[in-house]
């Protein structure tokens, strides 16, 4: 089917609950889900594919049909997408392991003396299992804890073919096995300890330890006190079980708490385990990034596969308060353990606190197994998908404007490379011939310089960048296109538009069109810093500019005096003071005769010249200017004049700084 057909057929589906199955063109299912409304929910897939990311596009792109079944409730629609995503397994769901990630303890009951041991799933053998219980090491866990509690052997010797033939094992006489390998050992023995191995596994520690006080207590009455003091060790070493062994405690868990954190790389789906109202144990798994843009749907997806294979559910289990199909779940997982289990989102108070200690545990786990530059390239490459660009923007460069009337109009060019700043590429610019604020005009300029200079050959703008963002809207964005358009280059440009309170919202084009950027929380805060530090640099070369007309000079306004001059007489001198005591072959030898003269002139000027007019040095200033003129067009490396470009020095370069530290006042107005 066209793309176009798909379409159609999407919008002909009904209103109702139901299941979809999307396959390719060898008829092979490729993603599986549920919705509350199926023309809603499948249409989604087939609008403007902009708004998808990499993995939707891509898995959109591979469908050449899709089916649907229509069922009575949202339940039903649970319950039957998880039984065909296990049954298809379809690549672009979302997917924990199989059953090798989630062992079983198996225990043969028809042996006269039944042993633990570990197995990969349950089968119809006559032998009993348990859980499973996560990892094969947790598994292991359960048994060795079970066994060092009740006394159990855990040596390779088989019952009771090794009865009697060798002596007990060094086991026995470290006091953690009861020694069943010596001759005239009671059987019966054996099998309570096993008894009571598997009530533990059921949950029925109270009933365990109740029963084993009676015991205790009995023999105490008959004065059968060393009986009484096994009893009593027994009972506190089952007492501590769920201290010394957390995943025994695990398997009788009351309190599930679920976590789940998400980033470009990957995203990790965790449970807590908590007994008695302390944590037990933490499962978790590493997945790839899901399809799913919906967190709250990715969450039940992930939750129903993790208890669909389990013997046993806990009481309650805690969801993030992203979930909305807890009543669903409930249900599922109620029939399922045949008990009720209650499925919540807590909002606030401790349970809300414990779900969000699970998700910050999902966090720390994808932290550990992601490298800083990892998550940096996915977030980049997100961006370049986001925009949809054939590459990642390697290199940003971002511009602001910040003027106060028609004085003083300065923009600042921050430059950030894989979302790093990189200070050293920072330039500032002086507006020119600008006779009123005008961010429209004021961006053209500035853009329209940055790369002249970059056609013109300047190695200050030598590299091209990947990526362009204005601070401003469609307007914005609008004259850096034309700008570049007139030089015959062609970059991506969007603009970083802010809400009422001065916070970057969203990305927007030339024509208006929004891009949000908010459901990705890495890239917007990475949008959001890239904003603020070039709001930030503007802002301060802005103020910095104000304060040098408010502060001024006793070398401003004198004939021959530039900026470059007036830099090499202040290193030379280090103050007024000390020029005004230099004589004039002290200053000719920095500035020029005709310079020092006019330095001379007007800072130490003979008693007759200090009562001439204002009118008349303003003349000769004149004067002098025209006739040094060809001086001022002779620029330092590390000066500038009102018309050039600045940049920033080198030891200002940011690479190995804080992405994350706070950069300026986002609320500041420029």
């Amino acid at each position: 089917m066209t793309f176009d057909e798909l379409r159609e057929k999407a919008h002909a589906l009904p209103l109702k609950p139901g299941v979809y199955i999307m396959q390719n063109a060898k008829s092979e299912v490729i993603y599986v889900g549920k919705a509350k409304a199926l023309k809603n929910r499948v249409s989604q897939y087939f609008q403007d594919q902009d708004r998808h990311n990499l993995k939707t596009r891509t898995m959109v792109h591979q469908i050449d049909h899709f089916d649907v079944i229509v069922v009575q409730s949202e339940f039903e629609a649970l319950v039957l997408e998880n039984a065909m995503i296990k049954r298809h397994m379809p690549r672009y769901n979302i997917l924990l392991k199989d059953d090798k990630g989630y062992p079983v303890i198996r225990l043969t009951v028809k042996e006269d003396y039944p042993k633990f041991s570990l197995a990969r799933k349950a089968a119809s053998d006559g032998a009993r299992y348990f859980g499973p219980y996560g990892t094969r090491g947790a598994s292991q866990a359960i048994i060795d804890a079970l066994c060092a509690a009740l006394h159990l052997p855990t040596c390779s010797r088989k019952f009771p073919r090794d009865i009697g033939k060798e002596r007990p094992c060094l086991n026995y006489h470290m006091g953690i096995c009861d020694g069943y390998c010596r001759p005239n050992m009671d059987q019966s023995q054996y099998k309570a300890a096993i008894s009571t191995a598997v009530r533990l596994l059921e949950g029925k520690l109270d009933d365990v330890v109740q029963e084993l006080t009676a015991e205790m207590e009995q023999a105490a009455e008959a004065l059968q006190f060393e009986k009484a003091a096994q009893i009593r060790d027994r009972i506190r070493d089952l007492e501590q079980l769920t201290t010394r062994q957390k995943a025994v405690a695990a398997s009788m868990a009351d309190t599930d708490v679920v976590g789940y954190y998400r980033e470009e790389a990957r995203c990790c789906f965790v449970v807590l385990h908590y007994l008695r109202g302390e944590l037990a144990a933490k499962d978790w798994e590493l997945l790839p990034p899901p399809l799913e843009e919906d967190e709250g749907e990715t969450v039940t997806a992930l939750t129903a596969q993790y208890y669909g294979p389990r013997g046993r559910l806990p009481r309650q289990i805690l969801l993030p308060n992203c979930v909305e199909d807890t009543e669903e779940l409930s249900q599922m997982f109620t029939q399922q353990a045949g008990h009720k289990v209650e499925v919540l989102t807590p909002q606030r108070g401790a349970k809300a606190e414990l779900t969000g200690m699970a998700a910050e545990n999902a966090r720390e786990e994808v932290l550990r197994a992601t490298t800083a530059e990892e998550r940096q390239s996915k977030l980049t490459e997100a961006l370049g998908n986001l925009l949809g660009m054939d590459h990642p923007p390697h290199r940003i460069e971002a511009f602001d404007i910040s003027n106060q009337g028609s004085d003083d109009i300065v923009a600042s060019m921050t430059v950030h490379v894989d979302g790093r700043p990189l200070k050293r590429d920072y330039r500032l610019f002086k507006l020119k011939d600008m006779a009123h604020a005008d961010d429209y005009a004021s961006m053209r300029q500035v853009v329209e310089r940055r790369f002249r200079r970059y056609l013109d050959g300047d190695e200050r703008f030598g590299e091209m960048p990947d990526l362009l963002l204005m601070d401003g809207g469609a307007g914005q964005v609008a004259c850096a296109v034309q700008a570049m358009e007139e030089l015959g280059i062609s970059v991506p440009v969007f603009g970083m538009v802010k809400d009422n309170r001065h916070r970057t919202r969203a990305l927007v084009a030339g024509d208006g069109r929004e891009i949000g950027i908010q459901q990705n929380q890495a890239l917007f805060a990475m949008v959001g810093r890239i904003q603020e530090e070039t709001h930030r640099t503007a802002i301060t070369f802005h103020r910095k500019q104000q304060e040098g007309h408010m502060k001024g000079s006793a070398l401003d306004d004198i004939p021959g005096i530039g900026p470059a001059k007036k830099a090499a007489l202040l290193k030379a001198f280090r103050s007024i003071k000390a020029i005004k005591a230099a004589g004039e072959d002290e200053l000719a030898a920095v500035v020029g005769k005709k310079a020092a003269a006019a330095v001379k002139e007007k800072l130490c000027p003979p008693e007759s010249m200090k009562e001439s007019t204002k009118e008349s040095t303003k003349d000769a200033a004149a004067e002098e200017r025209d006739a040094s003129a060809d001086d001022e067009n002779i620029v330092e490396p590390e000066d500038a004049d009102e018309d050039e470009i600045i940049g920033l020095p080198e030891d200002e370069d940011a690479e190995n700084l804080d992405p994350d530290a706070p950069q300026g006042d986002p609320d500041e107005e420029s």
